[in-house]
């Protein structure tokens, strides 16, 4: 097996980021295993670095940092957003040619600003080719929305890489808890049979994957990669709803994305009225 570029030689090293400078390995995590075993199986034999970024719901403790701006000269974006940095962290340890696959929360998915910048970037920048879109509570806090995003490190380009990103939703309709209805492997059998990491053109589209273009992505607003199609049945079965907790997750999610859109364009205006004293 071949050693990758960034020095991951072995896909079995999963690390778990607590801050954009620095990573400590996790050990044990079932769900972690879990997802690991499917990515083996659509990644075959070929090495990939596996990170995944610190959501909003671990951050709590971490006030003094909260208002940190990372500023470094291989970043796309300044900014204060964790999540943000930690994707951009991981786009300068991946050399052109290698892999790279990412948890992130959804609010990397949306996020206005810097978060925009980052999405338009990595789009231009990298093959970002699939989006696995994960229930709650898989791998962060229940309640909190994550995903896998895939994507290959390519040389620099006059075009952009991204030709299409497939999207993969495993979240609408499916509840799983981590006792009585915990996610299994073969949960995830039909996107690792929909994958083909080596022959991504013999995709074929059906009810869960979906193909969108490079220019659809961009055409959305701010380049968001929030997407969904499927109808949720719970919201039209009041006795089907999401716990309360899971509702009330929701929202403060939301609810931290737009105060971060806030907090960064009223900074902006800070500046520009320094700028003109």
């Amino acid at each position: 097996m071949r050693p990758h570029p960034t020095g991951f030689q072995h896909r079995r090293r999963v690390t778990h980021a607590s801050s954009v400078g620095g990573a400590d390995e996790v050990a044990g995590d079932e769900r972690l295993d879990l997802e690991l075993s499917a990515l083996e199986a659509v990644e075959g034999e070929t090495d990939c670095l596996v990170r995944r970024a610190q959501s909003a719901a671990e951050e709590d403790g971490d006030a003094e940092r909260e208002d940190l701006v990372v500023v470094r000269d291989d970043f796309w974006a300044s900014t204060s957003n964790k999540q943000l940095n930690f994707l951009q962290h991981v786009k300068t340890l991946v050399r052109p040619g290698g892999r790279a696959v990412i948890v992130v929360p959804d609010n990397v998915l949306f996020e206005g600003g810097a978060g925009e910048t980052v999405r338009r970037r990595l789009l231009n920048e990298c093959d970002v080719h699939t989006l696995l879109r994960l229930p709650t509570g898989i791998f962060y806090a229940q309640g909190v929305k994550a995903n896998v995003l895939f994507f290959d490190r390519r040389p620099a380009s006059e075009t952009p890489w991204t030709k299409e990103l497939w999207i993969y939703d495993l979240r609408t309709n499916y509840h799983f808890t981590l006792k009585q209805n915990p996610l299994r492997r073969e949960h995830l059998d039909d996107f690792v049979a929909a994958y083909q990491p080596e022959g991504r053109h013999e995709r074929v589209e059906n009810e869960r994957f979906k193909r969108f273009s490079y220019d659809e992505l961009l055409a959305r607003d701010k380049v968001s990669l929030d997407i969904t199609w499927l109808r949720d049945e719970s919201l039209d079965d009041v006795d089907n709803l999401p716990p309360p907790e899971m509702i009330a997750q929701e929202i403060v999610e939301d609810l931290q994305a737009a105060l971060a859109e806030f907090t960064q364009l009223a900074a902006g205006l800070s500046r520009t009225d320094e700028e003109e004293d």
